[in-house]
Formats: structure tokens, sequence, C-alpha cells
């Protein structure tokens, strides 16, 4: 049985996915894909002694950690 490993974009349309990269549940294309990255604002940050924590906000990611410089 022949399978067609190319699986086309579900937000451009013009891209193909690569079957690994569909396997693991992504729909969009590399660069669609990147696109969405870069729109994200937000992440999650494991707290310390604690669980984990949605930060929106990247001040207060920096005071999660004063010590680091950048």
């Amino acid at each position: 049985m022949n399978e067609d490993n190319r699986y086309l974009c579900t937000k451009c349309y013009g891209g193909y996915v690569p079957h690994a990269r569909w396997r693991l549940g992504y729909s969009t294309c590399l660069p669609c894909g990147d696109l969405q990255a870069r729109e994200v604002k937000h992440t999650i940050a494991p707290i310390n002694k604690s669980n984990y924590m949605y930060i929106s906000d990247p001040e207060m990611l920096k005071q999660l950690n004063p010590k680091r410089t950048s």
C-alpha cells in the first residue's frame, strides 16, 4: 500500500506538512507554524518548590529570576 506522506497546510493551503510533523499533531507547514508561535504572548514557568504558573507579562517573568541579567 502506497501512502502519500504529504499533507496540505490548514492555514495557507499552499505548503505541505512533513509526515513526521503531521504525526505529532501539527497541521500547518513550518513557515505558518513559525508565525503562529511568534503570535503567542504568554509562557508557562516552573516556580521553585511549587507548581507551574501562567505568565503573560514579561516583567513578571523577570521578577521570578532576579539574578538573571538578560
